[in-house]
């Protein structure tokens, strides 16, 4: 487990840049953190270093946005407006979780991720941002290359 200290969503958004340039297909990239923690800071940050050219928003009425163009394709999902997992089995994103290219999940707490971690062979990030301040993030995450 590792912990970064952010100081500023440049910053928050550079350390998601470092994690797309080193990501590898099938990744999921599992976020918690209070509104305005900067989920979507890292995940701008992440499609970044993946190569990702489009303006990259929350995708919470919509649950996933796709973005190709990079190197992987990077899928970025939005449980917020979900309240059950069968609703996330109804909605179809299941097949988000063992991606062909890099998922990541905003409000993954809504997810049973330790037992969906231990039973598939997916590669997994959790990351929890907690409000420090302002502007600084305390980061903590565990996963490959932690």
């Amino acid at each position: 487990m590792a912990t970064f200290i952010s100081h500023s969503p440049a910053e928050t958004q550079s350390l998601g840049e470092s994690w797309g340039r080193t990501a590898g297909r099938g990744l999921v990239i599992a976020l918690y953190g209070d509104l305005g923690a900067g989920k979507t800071e890292l995940v701008k940050g992440i499609a970044r270093g993946l190569g990702v050219t489009a303006r990259v928003h929350s995708p919470t009425f919509t649950l996933v946005n796709e973005y190709d163009g990079g190197r992987l394709r990077l899928f970025h999902l939005d449980l917020y407006r979900l309240e059950t997992p069968g609703q996330i089995v109804a909605a179809g994103l299941e097949q988000f979780l063992q991606p062909d290219g890099v998922a990541v999940i905003e409000w993954a707490e809504k997810l049973n991720t330790e037992d969906r971690r231990q039973k598939a062979e997916t590669q997994w990030l959790s990351v929890k941002i907690e409000i420090i301040g302002e502007t600084e993030r305390k980061i903590i995450y565990d996963g490959p290359g932690a």
